[in-house]
């Protein structure tokens, strides 16, 4: 087990519970099993320390900073948009602690494709199924946990495998991405260097992902925080809280109001919405 202090405020509960991470597990300690990219950790916290264990001990301290972003000063994105939209006040001081993870890209490409239209038990049953199918098994905890696969496990997967695992219609447009990743025609990392609208439009050159998706991929996993992910949700904020309705509408008054932190914004106003 490895201990970490925690130089800034951080709530362990609100980042894994708040809808950005779909495949982790809350055990009966008040503990998480989170699946990460190449392992799979258990983490609790306690006072401003977060102790950790997991299957691979190899630099567990920076992975988990890092897939955490604990490291980011999300107090001065706080006063930042406070100063923007006092009315974000009560948002930030519930939300305070809440952090953006940071994930594996083409994991995230995969999970925000089957999101569309669809609920998250449903997108949580879909990549555990594809990961139990393709990807690697991992015994921890006396338990069986299976990582997400890489494109280059899922090389060989028809439409039809990929249909089996419950993702429905967007068995096509997942064919696709893997394709184009393995071919070298999406080279999924090169966004990382792009700025967010050269990025979002690179995206959505892929069938089955649109504005919303695309947003959401660049919030997990290039911490792009200046996108603003637009769903019914949003929708419905924006109206009891702004009076603003219509895509175009709110999307203007996120760029002008949160600029660089719109992404951040978003996040607080859902969390406080949903849980408050």
């Amino acid at each position: 087990m490895i201990k970490i202090k925690l130089e800034n405020k951080f709530k362990l509960y609100d980042t894994v519970t708040c809808g950005q991470i779909f495949r982790f597990y809350e055990l009966d300690d008040n503990s998480f099993d989170i699946i990460l990219s190449d392992r799979v950790i258990n983490v609790y916290q306690k006072n401003n320390y977060l102790y950790v264990t997991s299957n691979k001990e190899d630099n567990l301290k920076e992975v988990v900073i890092n897939y955490f972003d604990l490291e980011n000063d999300y107090e001065k994105m706080n006063d930042y948009l406070i100063k923007k939209d006092d009315k974000l006040k009560d948002a930030i001081s519930f939300s305070s602690g809440l952090t953006m993870i940071r994930q594996q890209p083409f994991e995230t490409i995969f999970e925000y494709i089957i999101s569309a239209n669809n609920g998250v038990p449903q997108i949580t049953n879909s990549l555990n199924l594809v990961s139990e199918k393709y990807g690697r098994k991992v015994n921890f905890n006396d338990k069986e946990y299976f990582l997400f696969p890489s494109s280059e496990d899922l090389k060989d997967v028809t439409e039809s495998d990929l249909r089996n695992c419950k993702v429905g219609f967007r068995d096509k447009y997942l064919k696709k991405i893997i394709d184009k990743v393995n071919k070298g025609e999406f080279d999924i990392n090169s966004i990382f260097e792009m700025d967010t609208q050269t990025a979002l439009n690179k995206l959505m050159e892929n069938n089955g992902i649109g504005p919303k998706v695309a947003s959401c991929i660049l919030l997990f996993a290039y911490q792009k925080y200046d996108v603003f992910p637009i769903d019914t949700w949003v929708k419905k904020i924006m109206k009891n809280n702004y009076e603003i309705e219509g895509e175009k509408n709110i999307r203007k008054f996120a760029k002008e109001t949160y600029g660089k932190y719109s992404g951040i914004a978003i996040q607080y106003l859902f969390n406080y919405s949903r849980n408050s």
